[in-house]
């Protein structure tokens, strides 16, 4: 008996461990008729997701496939074609591209050279470009030689203005900016669907993260704007797909959170250690994912950038 139950729990272990290090495959989950997102991990980038995670779209036209981000790898935008391959043959046409972070376009390379013309909004591209070099090496460190074969390459169709109408086989996507989590950032909206891809603006099941080029006014400015379209769907960048009640739920009402409670307090003059300490345990936020890590760093960032008005 002793030595089944030692063979029991070796075997155990193996799969555990095995399921821990899987490696991560894409699937598309049908969001409408013709439209598809790919939900990807919520945890950190790494060699067994090549660095999907986020989410990613596409939207099935009579003249071929709408690809909404392109994946942080030329791996990674392999496994998103194959994907869109277990739903329809058809080419991929266009890449449109909602941010400037990492696995919103390093992948453009590899549909570039399938055929596929790369589209983002003007400052998107810029951001790209300026920002290249450090996320590449940044990536190194987490995917290591599964980045290899991977080439920056910016959207080159960039489009004027902080909003652009595409049309596409009969399908019209509107690319707005939000500029809230990454410089340039973006979301895509098919108001014939109701449907809104909103790129690292809205976050679902897991704490959105404010970082040194965040803004917060700026996302709680585009979440409102995102919130007035009154979409039946929400893909988020990262997490399920889900209605609008659920993405005010877990970001909306985050956003109203650091910009009139703790924004509030910074323009006050309040001391900032104080205020963190007063909102460290917010029963609301307390369920998603990462919230112990990165709440505290997003109030600090959201009074910096208050206190500084």
């Amino acid at each position: 008996m002793s030595r089944l139950f030692h063979l029991l729990a070796v075997t155990f272990l193996a799969l555990t461990s095995f399921a821990a290090h899987a490696e991560y495959i894409p699937r598309a989950e049908r969001v409408a008729d013709g439209v598809y997102a790919i939900v990807g991990p919520l945890g950190q980038r790494s060699a067994d997701n090549d660095g999907l995670n986020a989410n990613f779209g596409f939207v099935v036209t009579p003249s071929g496939v709408i690809l909404i981000d392109s994946g942080a790898s030329r791996i990674g935008a392999q496994k998103l074609e194959q994907a869109i391959r277990a739903v329809t043959a058809k080419p991929v046409r266009w890449v449109v591209n909602t941010g400037g972070q990492d696995h919103r376009w390093l992948g453009n390379d590899y549909f570039a050279g399938r055929g596929a013309e790369t589209i983002a909004l003007a400052r998107t591209a810029a951001t790209q470009a300026q920002q290249a070099a450090q996320q590449m090496a940044g990536l190194e460190r987490f995917l290591g030689e599964r980045l290899q074969g991977t080439q920056p390459r910016p959207a080159t169709r960039t489009l004027a203005g902080d909003e652009a109408t595409l049309e596409l086989g009969g399908e019209t996507l509107t690319l707005r900016y939000t500029d809230a989590h990454f410089p340039g950032d973006a979301m895509v909206h098919l108001p014939r669907r109701g449907i809104v891809f909103t790129g690292d603006l809205v976050y679902v099941d897991r704490m959105l993260g404010v970082m040194p080029l965040s803004s917060v006014q700026r996302g709680l400015t585009a979440f409102r704007a995102m919130a007035a379209l009154k979409p039946a769907r929400v893909v988020p960048g990262h997490g399920r797909v889900c209605d609008l009640a659920k993405a005010q739920q877990d970001t909306g009402d985050y956003y109203e959170f650091l910009a009139n409670t703790v924004g509030a307090s910074a323009k006050d003059l309040q001391p900032m250690d104080e205020v963190l300490k007063r909102h460290t345990d917010l029963p609301a936020f307390r369920h998603l994912e990462n919230y112990d890590a990165l709440h505290r760093a997003n109030m600090n960032r959201a009074f910096t950038e208050f206190e500084s008005q």
